[in-house]
C-alpha cells in the first residue's frame, strides 16, 4: 500500500479501496458543491504571519473543554456510515481517538450502536443527536447516552430536511438498486471481504428500533426524509436539555444572531458548521462565518468548528479565527477507509506534528496564545 504523507494522500487511498457509491457519499456535498469547495479554499486562503526570534522550544498543545483536558484542541466529527468504511469502523476510530487523547463523536447514523462503542471503549465519548418526529425515540436515545456516560451531546440542527446530493444519485447510493451497489463492491475485493463479509451486521445500529436489522440503504434514505423534523425550534432544545444532564452542544450554526441565541438559551457550546457542505449549497464557508460568530459570542461559551480542515495548519488557522476547539470529519474518515484504526492514529499524529510546526513559526507556545494577531492584518 502506498504510504500517506497527508490527508490528500489518504483521500486517494480511500478512493481506491472503497466501492464507488461509498466514496462518493463520503467525499461529496450538495448540489454543485460550491460550499464544499469554499470550506477548504477559504481556510487555506487565511494568511499567517511568520514571527521569529521567539523562544518556541517548548510547545504545549493541551487544552481544556467541558471539564476535561485533551491532548489536542481537536476532536473527531460524527461521520455517518463510518462502519461501512472499515470493519466496525466507528469502534476503530474511537479507539484511535482514545489513544490520542481526543474526543470521538458517534454519529446518529452509525453502523455501530451506542452500546457497542460503550462496551469496546469503556471511556466517555460524545454522541450526535438529531431531532426526529418520534420524540419517544429521541427520549430513548437520550437515555442510552446517559447509560453510556457520554461526555457531551452534539445536537445537530442543520438537517431539518436533507440537502440534494447529486453524487449519491449518480453513484446508485440514493435510488439505486442493491445489485448495482453489489457490483461496485465486487470491484473492491479487499473491502468486500474485510467489511462486506467480515464487518457485519451492516444495519444502522442506533436506528434498529425503528428500521430493523436488515433494512437496505434505500429504506434508510426514505426513513430520513420521512422522519427528520422540519419543525425544530429552540423549544426542542429546551426539551433536550430537560432530558439530558451533560454538556449540550448545538451543531450547525453559521449566523451571529443564532450564536447569541445559543448563549441566551443556556447551551454549553456551539459548533460553527455547514454540515461539511452537504446541506445548503452556497452557504458561507465556516472559515468566513467564524470570526463574526466569535465576536458575537464574546467568550461566553466555547466555540467549536468544522469544515475543510485537512491539516494541523488548518487547525491553527481556525483557532486564530476564533475557535476554541476544532472538529475534523473527512480527514479521519479517509484514513479509516484506507488503513482502519492505524490510519486514524496516523492522521492525528500528522495533525499534532503540523500544529507544532505552525505554532513555532507563528511564535505561539500554547493554544491560548493562538489568536488573530497571527493573521495577516489585511485579512482581519
Amino acid at each position: 500500500m502506498r504510504k500517506a504523507a497527508n490527508v490528500d494522500d489518504y483521500r486517494e487511498l480511500a478512493r481506491a479501496r472503497l466501492p464507488h457509491f461509498l466514496f462518493e457519499y463520503l467525499d461529496g456535498g450538495s448540489y454543485d458543491e460550491v460550499t464544499l469547495a469554499a470550506n477548504m479554499r477559504d481556510l487555506r486562503d487565511v494568511t499567517l504571519r511568520q514571527r521569529v526570534l521567539r523562544d518556541v522550544s517548548k510547545i504545549d498543545l493541551t487544552t481544556e473543554l467541558f471539564g476535561q483536558k485533551w491532548s489536542l484542541p481537536v476532536g473527531l466529527c460524527p461521520i455517518g456510515l463510518a462502519g461501512m468504511y472499515a470493519r466496525r469502523g466507528e469502534v476503530q476510530a474511537a479507539r484511535a481517538a482514545r489513544a490520542a487523547g481526543v474526543p470521538f463523536t458517534l454519529s446518529s447514523l452509525s453502523v455501530c450502536p451506542v452500546r457497542e462503542i460503550a462496551g469496546e471503549l469503556q471511556s466517555p465519548f460524545w454522541l450526535q443527536l438529531y431531532i426526529i418526529k418520534d420524540r419517544g425515540f429521541v427520549r430513548d436515545r437520550l437515555a442510552q447516552a446517559g447509560e453510556a456516560k457520554c461526555g457531551a451531546l452534539l445536537l445537530t440542527v442543520d438537517l431539518p430536511v436533507s440537502g440534494s446530493r447529486y453524487r449519491d444519485h449518480r453513484s446508485g447510493l440514493s435510488g439505486g438498486t442493491r445489485m448495482r451497489r453489489a457490483i461496485q463492491a465486487l470491484t473492491r475485493p479487499r473491502w468486500a471481504w474485510d467489511v462486506g463479509l467480515q464487518g457485519r451486521p451492516h444495519s444502522l445500529g442506533n436506528l434498529e428500533p425503528v428500521l430493523g436489522k436488515d433494512t437496505g440503504l434505500e429504506d434508510y434514505f426514505g426513513w430520513i426524509g420521512a422522519n427528520f423534523d422540519p419543525s425544530i425550534t429552540w423549544d426542542d432544545v429546551d426539551w433536550v436539555r430537560a432530558n439530558w444532564d451533560g454538556p449540550l452542544i448545538i451543531k450547525g450554526i453559521l449566523e451571529p444572531d443564532v450564536a447569541r441565541a445559543a448563549v441566551t438559551n443556556g447551551v454549553d457550546g456551539i459548533v460553527v458548521s455547514n454540515h461539511g457542505g452537504r446541506q445548503l449549497d452556497g452557504a458561507s464557508s465556516t472559515a468566513r462565518a467564524l470570526p463574526s460568530i466569535a465576536e458575537a459570542v464574546d467568550g461566553k461559551l466555547p466555540i467549536l468548528v468544522d469544515g475543510g480542515v485537512r491539516s494541523g495548519l488548518d487547525v491553527v488557522r481556525m483557532i486564530a479565527l476564533g475557535a476554541d476547539f476544532v472538529l475534523i470529519g473527512r480527514a479521519w474518515a479517509y484514513a479509516l477507509a484506507s488503513r482502519g484504526e492505524a490510519g486514524v492514529t496516523h492522521v492525528l499524529k500528522l495533525i499534532e506534528a503540523e500544529m507544532r510546526v505552525a505554532m513555532a513559526l507563528t511564535g505561539c507556545t500554547t493554544i491560548s496564545g493562538i489568536n488573530a494577531e497571527i493573521i495577516d492584518p489585511r485579512q482581519r
